[in-house]
């Protein structure tokens, strides 16, 4: 009996909203429904692997810690690697299992709209205004350094060239 897609959908969609006692039961749900096989060994180790690497968040060297899952071409990439790892004859059993439950996450996660949480997203506006403003001295703050000065003196005459070439 194949491993039932709905159940591994909710199980990912759980991992990744962090709803991870709702996910431990979609796990339980799954391990009762797999045959006791190699290969099913391998695909609920990965799951399992999945649900811990993602509830600890200071490990910086797991897979999913690194993982953008906004990036869909990324996403979408890390998929084939791993059908590809499922197609290799070298892999066995427990390892194509494994390398399946990987490719079946980033095919689910490249179709789920995923929102950046809040503590990662980023200023632009703030930043392109810091950018565009001149660095100033720090003992004088109402002095500008020639090099920003000199900088923002050229742009200001490209604009005006451009205007004056129409």
């Amino acid at each position: 009996m194949p491993v039932p897609q709905a159940l591994v959908t909710r199980y990912f969609q759980l991992v990744v909203a962090r709803q991870f006692t709702e996910a431990e039961r979609e796990l339980e749900k799954l391990k009762q429904k797999m045959q006791k096989t190699e290969w099913n060994r391998g695909y609920f180790r990965a799951l399992y692997g999945m649900l811990l690497s993602r509830r600890t968040t200071t490990d910086s060297y797991s897979f999913f810690s690194k993982l953008d899952l906004t990036d869909k071409l990324a996403l979408h990439n890390y998929r084939r690697e791993f059908l590809d790892h499922t197609r290799n004859g070298l892999h066995g059993d427990f390892d194509r299992g494994f390398f399946s439950a990987w490719a079946d996450c980033m095919r689910t996660l490249a179709r789920m709209e995923v929102e950046v949480p809040q503590s990662q997203k980023t200023e632009a506006p703030i930043e392109v205004v810091e950018a565009e403003q001149l660095e100033t001295l720090k003992t004088d703050k109402s002095q500008a350094t020639i090099a920003n000065f000199l900088k923002k003196k050229n742009a200001d005459d490209n604009v005006e060239e451009e205007i004056e070439e129409e």
